[in-house]
């Protein structure tokens, strides 16, 4: 049987020469499995490949993704994103810079809901952007709260990286999801903080303050806000008091979010045809990568490679914070190249038993890594969230809207510091369940 450090280096060839030549991640990855599987036990272990795939796609927790998307796809076709939107817009009238500050509150809530951060930048950014265009707001501030107001939606729950990790690393769903709650709700403070900061050094980016609108508007306002929030608050209610499991509750989510979308009369059945098709795709696509990413991870573990690159780190005493900076280097130029999924599945069978051995908290590290995800979502060259918004605001440049994000990236980076720092912004809320 070959050494785990000669393993190592025919995994990384072969992974690095897949991908030079073009060949999906997903497919890489299972690639990369089946030839590590070969390499340990010879043909006599393809066998396994069947457990595995069985194993994998028969999770009861795995059924929340499809579920959470479709709901996600329900509410992106039904309307109800342009009346919260235009709701929220109304009752943030007296703050200067409104419409931006509705953009990163929207974006987040929003997100939130549809599971998917370059939805929501895409959705939000078709009804804001034309809207702050015609009331005299500059691209340098708008482009910046779509695209990075989109990477919330992925760490407050409910999240399907979420689900994924807890999945691949056997950690509690309603615990990653409550972890996630306090750093989703910072970060979105952190970018209102910024935007407010920005419009007061620079004026002219933003229009004055508006006039009150009448009472009756801003009860119309309220009316068009409450169906989403009380979605988001009845789906982590339910979880945090122990009603629903995440399974349950993304299914309940499914049904309210029809209710409120025969309420607003705007869905059609091709709305609903679009809706039901689009969450089959996406879930197929999601559930290639993660069989594929099982067989990587017991390629993995059958040759010893997570045990000895585990005892290699810790044998080379970093400390902690030095480790962490390694690891948030690490995935910062990971998430330049790779989508977040990917990205999450290619490494956390390689790092979760070195962090687990250095004494970091699973749940904790599965936050951060959301937040490492997001991150990757504003890094060109591979940004999804600049290449969504560029879609829409023609003729912006890529490079511009890539300047307008910065700002955002760098929040979400000093994020994973603060909660490297005060761990409790994360595992506080999941440890009230308990008591």
């Amino acid at each position: 049987m070959i050494s785990w450090e000669v393993a190592v280096a025919i995994y990384a060839v072969v992974l690095i020469a897949l991908l030079v030549f073009g060949v999906a991640i997903g497919t890489v990855m299972g690639l990369v499995g089946i030839i590590g599987v070969t390499l340990v036990g010879g043909t006599r272990l393809w066998t396994t490949l069947g457990d595995i795939v069985w194993n994998t796609t028969n999770s009861f927790t795995l059924v929340a993704v499809p579920l959470f998307v479709l709901m996600g796809e329900i509410i992106l076709r039904s309307g109800i994103s342009k009346h919260f939107y235009s709701g929220l817009a109304r009752l943030m009238w007296s703050v200067r810079g409104g419409l931006a500050q509705s953009n990163i509150v929207g974006c987040a809530i929003f997100a939130a809901i549809s599971g998917s951060s370059t939805a929501t930048a895409l959705t939000i950014g078709t009804v804001a952007l034309p809207e702050m265009r015609r009331r005299g707001y500059s691209d340098d501030l708008t482009l910046g709260t779509l695209a990075g107001g989109g990477c919330l939606g992925i760490l407050i729950p409910p999240s399907i990286p979420m689900i994924i990790y807890a999945t691949v690393v056997q950690e509690s769903v309603i615990d990653l999801f409550m972890a996630g709650v306090v750093p989703g709700i910072l970060l979105t403070v952190i970018f209102m903080v910024w935007v407010w900061l920005f419009v007061t050094l620079r004026p002219s980016l933003a229009p004055a303050r508006t006039i009150r609108p009448p009472t009756r508007e801003i009860a119309s306002a309220l009316v068009d806000c409450l169906p989403i929030v009380l979605l988001l608050l009845a789906i982590l209610g339910g979880m945090y008091f122990g009603v629903v499991t995440p399974t349950e509750a993304a299914a309940f989510g499914c049904l309210v979010a029809l209710l409120i979308a025969l309420y607003y009369r705007e869905l059609t059945w091709k709305g609903i045809g679009e809706a039901l098709r689009n969450a089959v795709v996406t879930n197929a696509v999601v559930m290639f990568i993660i069989i594929n990413a099982q067989i990587l991870s017991y390629a993995i573990t059958a040759s010893g490679i997570g045990r000895g690159v585990s005892t290699a780190l810790v044998s080379l005493g970093l400390a902690p914070l030095a480790f962490f900076t390694v690891l948030y280097l690490l995935y910062l130029l990971l998430g330049m190249f790779i989508d977040g999924i990917s990205m999450m599945l290619l490494t956390v069978p390689l790092l979760y038993p070195t962090l687990t051995a250095m004494g970091f908290n699973g749940v904790w590290f599965g936050v951060v890594l959301v937040v490492l995800i997001e991150l990757g979502q504003l890094t060109p060259p591979m940004g999804l969230n600049l290449f969504a918004i560029h879609s829409i605001a023609a003729p912006t440049t890529l490079g511009r809207i890539a300047r307008s994000s910065a700002p955002y990236a760098v929040a979400i980076s000093l994020l994973c510091f603060i909660l490297y720092a005060f761990p409790g912004l994360a595992l506080w809320l999941p440890a009230t369940m308990k008591e």
